[in-house]
């Protein structure tokens, strides 16, 4: 059964429909840049009200390794999402301090961008475009044969959910695809998270 995952909970209301329709995971953007940056106090709140059968992934960039293991251990979230230009060092020095899965991000523009971390230390990895929450695909294709067990990301929506799952990736990572105006859709939500438990 593909999981999925709701990206980029900005709000209550997102969080009070993420309890709602149960998606596998969610995930809070400590990147300043991001428009849907989320503060880690407002994050260890909405945390404290999130089902507990849903697990919280804290997504960086570049950020100081002890920061994001930091989080990790006060349970503000459960896993790691690192989008910079983190090191395989840097990856296995947070999973041995924490004992908390790590999921590593690729951009995909070649197949050997893929390969080249098949071997790493990283629970997963989440293979996406580029710049998170852009809404544009890659080439899924160049997924094909991937070992490790993967989040596919970028531009996943209602209108392609069904191609999206016939790649075999462990989870569906959405954000924008589950949007309307910028914000998080609760109907939208429901309808991709029901789309995942009754396709996939």
């Amino acid at each position: 059964m593909t999981k999925i995952k709701i990206c980029g909970l900005t709000r209550y209301e997102d969080i009070e429909a993420a309890n709602r329709y149960k998606p596998d995971y969610i995930g809070f953007i400590f990147a300043q840049k991001s428009r849907r940056f989320l503060p880690p106090k407002q994050a260890a709140q909405f945390k404290k009200q999130l089902s507990a059968d849903i697990a919280a992934v804290g997504v960086f960039v570049n950020e100081e390794k002890e920061k994001i293991a930091d989080l990790l251990k006060q349970d503000i979230i459960d896993l790691a999402q690192l989008h910079g230009q983190e090191s395989e060092e840097e990856i296995c020095w947070i999973k041995e301090q924490t004992g908390k899965p790590v999921i590593k991000a690729v951009s995909v523009r070649t197949r050997a961008d893929v390969d080249c971390w098949q071997e790493s230390c990283a629970d997963y990895l989440l293979l996406d475009q580029g710049a998170g929450g852009s809404g544009c695909t890659f080439d899924w294709s160049l997924a094909d044969g991937c070992v490790k067990p993967y989040f596919l990301a970028g531009g996943i929506c209602s209108a392609n959910l069904t191609e999206a799952l016939k790649k075999g990736a462990y989870a569906l990572d959405v954000s924008s695809g589950v949007e309307t105006d910028g914000r998080k859709d609760p109907e939208k939500m429901e309808e991709m998270i029901r789309g995942v438990r009754l396709l996939g």
